[in-house]
């Protein structure tokens, strides 16, 4: 067991693991690392100084090198800054979302953020969401779990997601969305979105919120010695 335990929870788009790593870490009083944050953050440092999203080695500088913070609001809400700036609302869009997608096919982008997202494992504990967490950036991890769900149900989720920050958008438009992106991220060459083999597998098509971050602890739970938790 390594010094600081790690949980990964790896999953597409729309699988929910966010919302259930986010709950997870509150419920273990651990660290989280929202590793798809800090892809969209590269894309837009790289809008923002006008480096082209297949610039592999001019976002890799930048992915190296900017000023990032996470936090919270008053109210508990996520909180992002990159080099400053607050930017939560500007990552969080479905445009941040594809560009981000692009931006991690990118092996030397991958390659620059890897160390970076390691050095998030500070004890008591860590909850890591992502797509490769528990296949390349913390293969040792004690706990690994992946989510899915349908496609149509990771549709519906983000559309009445959208609706609520009153965002328009169409279902048909975001099921396209939420293909392609599987499509890049299950074929590109480095780091795909698969399970690990020692991976927990949950469907969370059919679970409520409550009742997926409930089997997530317990999984931990069960893996984990008591000292650790």
């Amino acid at each position: 067991m390594s010094k600081v335990p790690v949980m990964t929870i790896d999953g597409p788009s729309g699988s929910g693991k966010g919302t259930v790593s986010r709950a997870a870490a509150r419920a273990l009083g651990w660290a989280l690392l929202d590793s798809g944050a800090l892809y969209r953050l590269v894309a837009l440092a790289g809008r923002k100084a006008a480096i082209s999203l297949d610039d592999g080695p001019g976002l890799a500088r930048l992915a190296a090198s900017f000023d990032i913070r996470f936090g919270s609001g008053g109210s508990g809400e996520e909180v992002v800054w990159l080099d400053g700036q607050p930017v939560t609302g500007a990552i969080r869009t479905e445009g941040a979302g594809n560009d981000a997608s692009k931006v991690a096919a990118l092996p030397v982008v991958r390659a620059a953020l890897l160390e970076r997202q390691r050095r998030f494992a500070v004890p008591p504990g860590l909850v890591a969401d992502g797509r490769d967490m528990g296949t390349v950036v913390f293969p040792q991890a004690e706990v690994k779990i992946f989510l899915t769900a349908s496609a149509a149900e990771r549709a519906a989720r983000r559309h009445k997601q959208l609706k609520e920050k009153g965002v328009a958008a169409t279902l048909a438009a975001l099921s396209l969305e939420i293909a392609e992106r599987d499509l890049r991220d299950t074929n590109r060459a480095i780091s795909p979105l698969v399970p690990s083999a020692d991976a927990v597998l949950l469907d969370t098509t059919a679970m409520s919120v409550d009742a997926v971050v409930e089997r997530v602890l317990e999984v931990a739970r069960g893996r984990l010695s008591r000292g650790d938790l």
